[in-house]
């Protein structure tokens, strides 16, 4: 099977150099085309077909330097290698700027198309590793994109997906709201307003990840205030009117917030029933951050503790919160020089269990 041959085009003015050049390259296996002036160089590029270019400076219409400027100019140009009889390196400095692959100094002689040769593979190999690299690096961008377009497709299903629980989880609660008020039994109807508490305190985290620019954290000091916002309107009405909150920026992962969440809503749902026995009174919600841990406190001015017990939580509740507490490696305490009755929890800012199994899965 024949092997097709690399076309040289050999771009110089002078016939007698370009026959030599024709005979000598023709016997190392290249189909030589011969130009005499940048134009028809050019225009024979143009054309198709043209591995590699040797081009002479002083060649005419226009002179090498300006024809090496405009085969570069086209579209995935051949290599060029800059030939001239001048011994000023300043030349070959202004060529390879400019673009040329190789620079030569030509004699008269027969010397000359050996080093042409030399050259002219010097030149293809480089330009096959600047074809390599450009492709790589195409290839690169390209699949840069195509992970940026996936990510930012993930994003909005993400978005949607948190969009769609948080509405089902809205509706959940709706639902238990509804069927508590039309419940004659006091039990009943407190035991389902606790479990649509319950169930928004969820779904608020879900409509905090749907409108965040990042899905990965919640705010907690804004997760916070639109929950205590939910616990005003709910069915305890005109006793919600003191309820405040004090919270710095923290972001924290979903998960967790969701944990912290039910906790605040057990802990000022508990205190709204029995810290203020005849009249509505004060319930604080404080989240202060140090430097590796977070301190969270649901603290009341009422009637407070008698003895070990809590005569405020129900069993549910109390498990509840214990549970929440666990998932945030804290433990719920009381605070014993409050006057009325402060629980609070101290957790690590950041989840350790995560960080092991990050750790873990690097092994």
């Amino acid at each position: 099977m024949s092997v097709e041959k690399l076309r040289l085009l050999y771009i110089d003015s002078d016939e007698d150099i370009a026959r030599l050049v024709d005979r000598g390259m023709t016997r190392q296996g290249f189909d030589v085309v011969h130009a005499a002036s940048g134009e028809a160089g050019i225009a024979r590029i143009l054309e198709g077909g043209i591995d590699v270019v040797a081009l002479d400076q002083y060649v005419p219409r226009p002179d090498g330097l300006e024809t090496l400027r405009r085969i570069l100019a086209i579209p995935n140009p051949p290599p060029v290698v800059f030939v001239t009889v001048s011994q000023d390196s300043q030349i070959a400095v202004t060529a390879l700027k400019a673009g040329a692959d190789d620079y030569l100094v030509k004699d008269m002689h027969g010397d000359y198309v050996p080093l042409l040769h030399v050259a002219i593979e010097s030149a293809m190999r480089q330009a096959q590793i600047r074809k390599a690299r450009d492709d790589a690096e195409a290839e690169v961008l390209a699949s840069r994109d195509r992970y940026a377009a996936l990510a930012a497709e993930r994003e909005v299903l993400l978005r949607e997906v948190n969009h769609r629980v948080g509405n089902s989880l809205q509706i959940i609660a709706s639902l238990l709201h509804l069927q508590a008020n039309s419940s004659d039994d006091d039990d009943v109807k407190a035991a389902l307003s606790n479990a649509m508490g319950r169930v928004a305190a969820v779904a608020q985290v879900h409509r905090r990840l749907y409108t965040s620019h990042d899905l990965n954290s919640v705010l907690l000091n804004q997760y916070l205030e639109a929950l205590l916002e939910d616990l005003r309107r709910s069915a305890e009405g005109n006793r919600m009117s003191r309820l405040t909150l004090t919270s710095e920026s923290i972001e924290i992962d979903p998960d967790r917030a969701v944990a912290i969440g039910i906790i605040v809503n057990e802990l000022v749902m508990n205190a709204v029933k029995y810290a203020y026995p005849d009249n509505p009174g004060p319930i604080h919600v404080q989240l202060i951050a140090s430097r590796d841990e977070l301190q969270l406190s649901v603290a009341d001015d009422g009637v407070g503790l008698n003895g070990t017990a809590d005569p405020r939580s129900t069993g549910m509740g109390q498990r509840i919160v214990n549970a929440m507490a666990s998932k945030l490696n804290a433990c719920a305490e009381r605070d014993p020089t409050h006057p009325g009755t402060r629980i609070v929890l101290r957790f690590p800012r950041r989840d350790e269990s995560a960080t092991l199994k990050g750790l873990s899965a690097t092994d």
